[in-house]
Formats: structure tokens, C-alpha cells, sequence
């Protein structure tokens, strides 16, 4: 690597500015932290030997040495034992220490909260569920506090340890801001400032997105490189995100709300709990209800002794079940026919199904891409997420990771 000058901000690791002009030596000392902390990323959570290193970064070893010794007296890194080695001296080896800075992820929906505590690697350190047993918005938020505080306790973390807060919430939110703009499933929730709550409890970044947009950023991670990605994220509600090139597709600001496309056909009654017309045509609990009155009119159906939800449904279609077939085969065509405008218009190369849903297995999946493949011009790659319910979390830990990352690895 050679020498360079650049303008950078103290990192608190002894580069930064003298007087607005650049620091020469101590700015070149973090451009090669940088560079050996994003091969730790990169290794995590793996132990890795200064040869290693030496080759990932194309850094000289003394640069390599002096860089893991910053990096451990910041508390970045951990050193290992060395490995018993039948030749030569055993080699010293070093990895993440995932604590240095830990981040909040959040899922909030109508009905339940997630919360997750994750390290720098990724790994999660604790995560738990609540159930949000009364309407509303205070009520909801209520359940948000109860949960951020399980999680910490649960991860051994304080508040002020964590480096990134990332909230999904139902709704179309402000990207610059992270106010939610509307948000008709939870009654009041657009006038709380979501963002501000959360920065009276940490003092990071805190960044507010939707979870449909979270989900998306979730599975698009799962599918590295360049095309474009739409991710479905389908349990009692329905959204969608869009990833071109691994970057989300915001559109105006409500880019993916698929949830109120008008299907064609009769639509069960608005319930006034804020969903779409396709979330209440082909949502969880319209699974449900399709399955039972099929039930009642075929009484040679399973679907008749078992306790109908969807993952019922879905596992008696696959065990040859006619009459839960033909409510896959329902459910699967009035999506087909509410997406196949979106894959016209968008040509995407992968459809991706998360949430709930997604645990239905090939009988939705191969339903799906039969019934688009009818109505669109080239045939659509249509996968499954192995995240399901934790897409949404998933999502919300990537982005404050990515948060952290960004901040630590900008040199210039």
C-alpha cells in the first residue's frame, strides 16, 4: 500500500486532523486499521495468523503487527492460543472480538415485538418475543421497552455498550428521518416519534425503516451480487421490498406496499385493522378461513380434524391432501395474479417469499412460480427463505451492523 494523504475525523484510535490539514503518518496508521479490520470482518468469526492478514490486505508484516496491536489495545480484537504446530514455531492467531460494539435490532408489528442483541460477527448474543396483548400505539410501545430491556439482560449488554439501534416497524416511513408516516394497522402510531424514543435510551445511531424493506435487505444479503431481487415478506401481512444491485429501490418512499394491490375477484370484508385488499384476500388468516370452508364442503379432507392454521394447511397439501391442495393452488394464483404486473414491469431475476409463509415448502413455491410463469413473459426464479419469521429481525441487525461498519471503516 502506499503512502497517502487524506482528511479523516479521530476514530479514537490515534489518527485524525492537526488544524483542518492531514495528519501524514497517523492518517496513514487508521487507513491500514481499516484495511486489517475488514479482513477480521471478512474471517469472522474465524481465528486468523498475521501471514494471513499479511496476504488479505497486501499490507508489509511490521504494518500488519503495529495495526492487530491498535486494534487490541481499542478492544477490536482478541488473541488465541497458538495452535500446536509439529513444525516450526506455533503461530500466534487473533479474531473479532464481536463485543467491541453490539447492536439493537427491532420488529415491531401490530400483534408481536422482536427484539435481538448481535455482535460485530453477526452472532446473536440474546433475542426474545412479546406478545402485544392490547391495541394501540402507547400499548404497543410499551411492549418495544419491555423487549429492548429482555433482550439486553439477555445478551449482558448495557445500553450504552450498544453501537447501532435499527427499528422495523409496519407503515411508509420517511428514509431521512425515520418518522413513520402511516401506519393504518396500529392505530396512533404515526404520531410517535420512534426515533427520538430511541435516542433517549441510546446514544448511537438509531435508524427507523420498514420491515418489509428490512426484510428485503435480509435476503438480498443471503444472495450476494449484482441483478435485481424482489422479496416478499408474507405472513398476516403482505410487503415487498426491491434490491437492484444490492441496493434497496425506496421509489417515492412507498415502493413495495403489495399489500394493497386490488386483486381481482371478491374480497373479504374490510375489517378496519388498517390491511390491504390482497394482505386480507391471501394473508395468514385468510388461509385459514379459505381452509376451513373447503374443509366443510369436502368432509373426506384432514383439513377437517386438524386445528386449521396455515402450516397445517400447507403440510397436508404436501402429504397429498386434494382439498389443501386446491387452497394452495388458490392462494397461490390470486398472488400470482397480484404480483405478475411487478415482474413484468420490474424483470427481476429472483423472487424471494419470507415470513411466516415461507416455512410452506415447495407445494407454495413450485404453485407460485407454475401460475406466473402462465402470466409473465420469462420464468421467474421463485425461492423460499430459510429466515422466515427472523427475516425481519435479520434485516434490522444487517443494517446496524452495516451502520457500525460503515463508521469504522471510512477513512476518507
Amino acid at each position: 500500500m502506499t503512502d497517502v494523504n487524506v482528511e479523516v475525523e479521530d476514530d479514537g484510535l490515534g489518527g485524525g486532523m492537526k488544524d483542518g490539514r492531514p495528519a501524514g503518518t497517523p492518517v496513514l496508521r487508521r487507513i491500514n486499521r481499516a484495511a486489517v479490520l475488514d479482513a477480521f470482518r471478512q474471517s469472522a468469526p474465524d481465528p486468523v495468523r498475521l501471514a494471513e492478514l499479511t496476504r488479505m490486505t497486501a499490507l508489509t508484516r511490521p504494518t500488519v503487527t503495529q495495526a492487530v496491536e491498535d486494534l487490541l489495545a481499542a478492544g477490536w480484537l482478541q488473541q488465541h492460543a497458538p495452535e500446536p504446530s509439529a513444525v516450526g514455531r506455533p503461530a500466534t492467531r487473533f479474531s473479532l472480538n464481536g463485543r467491541a460494539a453490539p447492536v439493537l435490532g427491532l420488529d415491531v408489528g401490530p400483534h408481536t415485538v422482536a427484539a435481538g442483541v448481535a455482535d460485530l460477527a453477526g452472532e446473536r448474543l440474546g433475542v426474545v418475543h412479546r406478545t402485544v396483548r392490547r391495541p394501540g400505539a402507547r400499548q404497543l410501545l410499551e411492549v418495544v421497552d419491555e423487549a429492548i430491556s429482555e433482550a439486553l439482560s439477555a445478551a449482558v449488554v448495557s445500553a450504552d455498550q450498544i453501537a447501532a439501534v435499527t427499528a422495523a416497524t409496519p407503515g411508509i416511513v420517511e428514509a431521512t428521518s425515520g418518522r413513520v408516516l402511516f401506519a393504518p394497522s396500529v392505530p396512533g402510531w404515526s404520531a410517535i416519534d420512534l426515533v427520538d424514543r430511541m435516542r433517549q435510551r441510546f446514544t448511537c445511531p438509531v435508524m427507523v425503516d420498514n420491515d418489509a424493506n428490512l426484510a428485503a435487505l435480509a435476503v438480498a444479503h443471503e444472495h450476494t451480487g449484482s441483478g435485481t431481487l424482489l422479496a416478499v415478506h408474507w405472513g398476516e401481512r403482505l410487503g415487498a421490498g426491491v434490491v437492484i444491485d444490492g441496493r434497496l429501490h425506496r421509489g417515492a418512499g412507498a415502493a413495495g406496499e403489495i399489500g394493497f394491490i386490488r386483486p381481482v375477484g371478491d374480497l373479504p370484508d374490510d375489517t378496519g385493522d388498517g390491511r390491504g385488499p390482497l394482505e386480507r384476500a391471501i394473508g395468514a388468516e385468510a388461509i385459514t378461513d379459505l381452509a376451513r370452508r373447503y374443509a366443510a364442503e369436502h368432509p373426506e379432507s384432514s383439513l377437517g380434524s386438524l386445528s386449521t392454521d396455515p402450516a397445517t394447511v400447507f403440510r397436508a397439501a404436501a402429504d397429498g391432501d386434494l382439498c389443501a391442495h386446491h387452497v394452495v393452488d388458490r392462494i397461490a394464483f390470486v398472488f400470482a395474479q397480484a404480483i405478475a404486473p411487478c415482474v413484468l414491469v420490474l424483470s427481476p431475476h429472483t423472487m424471494v417469499i419470507s415470513g411466516g409463509i415461507a416455512r410452506a415448502g415447495s407445494v407454495l413455491r413450485d404453485a407460485v412460480a407454475r401460475h406466473l410463469d402462465r402470466l409473465t413473459l420469462t420464468s421467474l426464479n421463485v425461492e423460499l427463505s430459510g429466515l422466515a419469521e427472523e427475516t425481519v429481525l435479520t434485516g434490522a441487525l444487517r443494517m446496524a451492523l452495516d451502520e457500525v461498519w460503515r463508521s469504522r471503516l471510512t477513512v476518507a
